[in-house]
């Protein structure tokens, strides 16, 4: 494990680190909301060098991990039709669906290939003209501007064969619902820098005004970590909320609006089901009524896809911040990054495959 004694600044390190130990007054609850947050802080083990009154939450921020069971499943149904080809990122591979995963329809002989971008699936349908693409857009505002880049340039060459199964989440609708739920007490967002580089600052904002909550986009390295820590403790000792950002090298206040346009101009918020948090309203993308011939839902009768969660997961509660990994009782007995029971397990973001890595 790479500690932060190792890092290059580690002198200034140093001066954050005695500012929030001189800083922090009371118990502060802090939700890192991106799973990168999470690896950083594991990776470099910030937690141990934080005061004991400074308790951070892993958050819902891992976009395979909140993908549903039935958008899992209904990916599986769509690899079983004949002629089909999946495109998808390797992420979702190994992700265990109620009675399987793509990694086993793969074994078993299904066409099913791992891309790097949303344009190496168009160039499957292109390629493959008697067969149809379904490329798994899954993600939050990071990865969707990709998706809709795609569903464009299908459009414009009128490839009959191309469809998206669309998954893409966005991440400011849950932070309100864990908010008004009340039950992980959260006094503070870290929030991710991948996503609020589209975002924008300007998009937190409710929660500061409505919920009376900070928040402070920050980047990954250590130094980036502990100057967002310490950014929310002042402003949770001076009773002002607001949201800042020390990430400044890659965010502005309202973000990338060219990505922002583009995603908007293909697709609008819908209600859609995160695993762990249920429904929750205007979370979700869909394509709009005039790129309905892509949208994987309308051209394959999915309607009787039944999912279940697997029995004895906690990964909906991990995902709350509520419960740790060591809480779940499958947690490094029954599974593993081996042999994953649930989505937590599986992703380089999910908390679950980070404790294990780093924390038993």
């Amino acid at each position: 494990m790479k500690f932060i004694d190792e890092y290059r600044d580690k002198t200034l390190c140093d001066k954050v680190l005695d500012d929030i130990h001189a800083s922090v007054k009371k118990e502060i609850r802090i939700m890192e909301v991106c799973g990168t947050h999470t690896a950083s802080i594991f990776r470099y083990g910030l937690r141990d060098l934080l005061p004991d009154n400074i308790k951070l939450l892993s958050g819902p921020g891992c976009p395979v991990c909140v993908t549903s069971q039935k958008e899992i499943d209904k990916s599986i149904a769509l690899a079983r039709q004949d002629n089909t080809i999946i495109a998808t990122y390797g992420d979702m591979l190994r992700v265990p669906g109620s009675e399987s995963s793509l990694e086993k329809e793969r074994t078993a002989g299904r066409d099913i290939r791992i891309i790097y971008s949303a344009l190496d699936a168009i160039k499957f349908a292109e390629d493959n003209p008697d067969s149809n693409v379904v490329f798994l857009g899954v993600g939050f505002e990071t990865t969707a501007p990709a998706t809709a880049v795609s569903i464009m340039e299908a459009d414009k060459k009128n490839l009959k064969n191309y469809s998206t199964l669309c998954c893409h989440k966005l991440i400011t609708p849950a932070m309100r619902i864990l908010l008004e739920s009340g039950d992980a007490s959260i006094d503070g967002f870290l929030c991710p820098g991948h996503v609020s580089a589209i975002l924008g600052s300007e998009d937190y904002m409710f929660i500061a005004d409505e919920y009376k909550t900070p928040c402070v986009i920050a980047g990954f390295e250590p130094l980036d970590v502990l100057e967002g820590i310490r950014m929310l403790i002042h402003l949770f000792n001076s009773g002002k909320p607001a949201v800042e950002i020390q990430y400044s090298r890659c965010i502005k206040p309202k973000g990338n609006q060219k990505a922002k346009t583009l995603l908007f101009s293909v697709f609008e918020p819908e209600d859609t089901i995160w695993r762990g948090l249920g429904v929750i309203p205007e979370s979700g993308l869909k394509l709009k009524d005039q790129f309905s011939q892509f949208d994987s839902n309308r051209l394959s009768d999915l309607s009787h896809i039944e999912s279940e969660e697997p029995p004895g997961c906690m990964c909906g509660d991990i995902l709350k911040g509520i419960k740790l990994p060591m809480d779940c009782p499958l947690f490094g007995k029954k599974c593993t990054p081996e042999r994953p029971i649930g989505p937590c397990m599986v992703s380089s973001e999910g908390t679950c495959g980070i404790y294990f890595k780093y924390d038993i």
